[in-house]
């Protein structure tokens, strides 16, 4: 066995004695580690911006509460936020800017879409009945006015000169849950696509929007409005929609004036030009809107436009894609003169344009151009035309579709749904709404139905 010297024994002695205070230093509580002053600093500031914007934006938006009778249902593809689709009284709500101090409130037009009654709140906890001054279906807008001055206006930012990946707030009453704020970042701009609505053109967030956020805005570090929150894909995606404050304004200016939009239009419908397509439409060239469809009549074809031409530039602004092109014609008044650029084949030409008056797929809350209701099967029908073709992707050759069903009607339970195409009635060819109300004379017929990608036939017959 070793021993220890005695002239080393201190020397053990003192190793031990380190080690142990060693130990001790590191089994002691930790000091609280320093946080840097200047980060912390940096980020009270942009946490003083973010309440500091909310308490100047939400006197300035408002709650809305509706309440619906026996509301209709709605064919094809509609906003996350519409109301439920049954029921004797349905109410629902959402959110809504005020524009002016003397009681005009802008919101989505889904949020208030046949509603029997209006009510605003606003953040001191008054109400007052609403009446609609105009709504705009096409880009899902509606205007409210209210008994009510002195109010605080909320303030628009351009849209156009925001930028992605700046910081965003979305403020309105998701779930009911009033003056609720949530940040994030403006994720991309000219979205579309999506086919909610006629003319799309979004600002794209992943600030945090539910059902009841519709109508609210979405403003920027400085407190002003970039856009009007309308839409989520899918729940707790982070892909969140809202209408550009350039849209919003415009569309509400009309609105008020007018009760109704009038929108520059040039009749055509479009796609994007693909390398693809490039090839069989004049060789190699880069971007533009691909003409596929010229409504007869309209102002392409008294220019001469046809299908096949791809306009590149419109008044000497490139085209890059076809939401380009939309997004051009919006901004145009009605009757004004353009001159585009377009390629026909290897050819490149300028053609004068005049623009036209855009047409109402969907009236002011109203019954839609080319649209009947058959009251006693409860059954609501519409024609194709080539924008509701483009607008929803179908390519098939129905005629007629239907529009809406009657909650408890012939039509319902015979098990119709909104967005079913009718190709035949009572196995004759249908191409338009007289076809199918010619069948349904004496109360029953055997309509061949189109939904999805699925055929079948389905008897309807009118109830005693």
């Amino acid at each position: 066995m070793n021993r220890i010297k005695p002239r080393h024994r201190w020397v053990a002695v003192l190793a031990i004695a380190f080690a142990a205070a060693a130990l001790g230093t590191a089994y002691a509580s930790p000091k609280k580690a320093r946080v840097d002053d200047e980060a912390m600093s940096r980020a009270i500031a942009f946490e003083t911006v973010i309440t500091g914007v909310a308490e100047a934006v939400s006197p300035s938006v408002v709650s809305i509460q509706v309440e619906v009778t026996r509301p209709q249902q709605t064919g094809f593809p509609i906003p996350f936020f519409g109301m439920p689709s049954r029921g004797g009284i349905v109410r629902g709500g959402g959110s809504g800017v005020i524009l002016r101090s003397d009681g005009y409130v802008l919101t989505n037009n889904h949020v208030v879409h046949q509603a029997t009654r209006i009510d605003v709140t606003l953040q001191n906890g008054k109400s007052y009945r609403a009446k609609l001054m105009g709504a705009d279906p096409a880009s899902d807008l509606a205007v409210l006015k209210i008994d009510a001055t002195g109010l605080k206006q909320a303030d628009f930012a351009s849209s156009r000169n925001a930028r992605v990946g700046q910081f965003v707030i979305a403020i309105g009453s998701p779930f009911g849950l009033d003056y609720t704020v949530t940040t994030g970042v403006l994720s991309a701009k000219g979205r579309g696509g999506i086919g909610a609505n006629e003319i799309e053109d979004y600002l794209q967030t992943d600030a945090s929007i539910n059902p009841g956020n519709s109508g609210g805005p979405l403003v920027d570090l400085n407190g002003d409005v970039l856009g009007i929150n309308t839409m989520i894909i899918g729940r707790g995606t982070g892909i969140g929609f809202a209408i550009p404050s350039e849209i919003a304004q415009r569309v509400a200016k009309q609105l008020i004036q007018h009760g109704a939009v009038k929108r520059a239009w040039l009749g055509v419908s479009f796609q994007e030009i693909t390398p693809e397509l490039a090839s069989h439409f004049g060789g190699d060239f880069d971007g533009g809107a691909l003409i596929n469809a010229v409504v007869p009549g309209g102002p392409a074809e008294k220019a001469g436009l046809k299908a096949g031409d791809v306009i590149v530039a419109v008044d000497g602004a490139e085209i890059r894609e076809g939401h380009d092109l939309l997004r051009t014609v919006l901004r145009q008044d009605v009757g004004e003169r353009l001159t585009l650029k377009v390629r026909r084949g290897a050819r490149t030409q300028k053609v004068k344009l005049v623009t036209g008056e855009r047409p109402t797929e969907y009236g002011q809350q109203s019954k839609p151009k080319g649209a009947e209701d058959h009251d006693a099967l409860g059954l609501s029908l519409e024609e194709m035309t080539p924008t509701l073709r483009q607008r929803f992707g179908y390519e098939g050759e129905g005629q007629v579709f239907v529009r809406g069903v009657q909650p408890g009607s012939d039509a319902d339970r015979a098990g119709l749904q909104p967005g079913d195409i009718i190709l035949q009635a009572d196995q004759r060819p249908v191409e338009s709404i007289e076809d199918v109300q010619l069948a349904l004379k004496d109360g029953k017929a055997l309509l061949y139905l189109e939904r999805e990608s699925r055929r079948f036939f389905q008897p309807i017959t009118r109830s005693k």
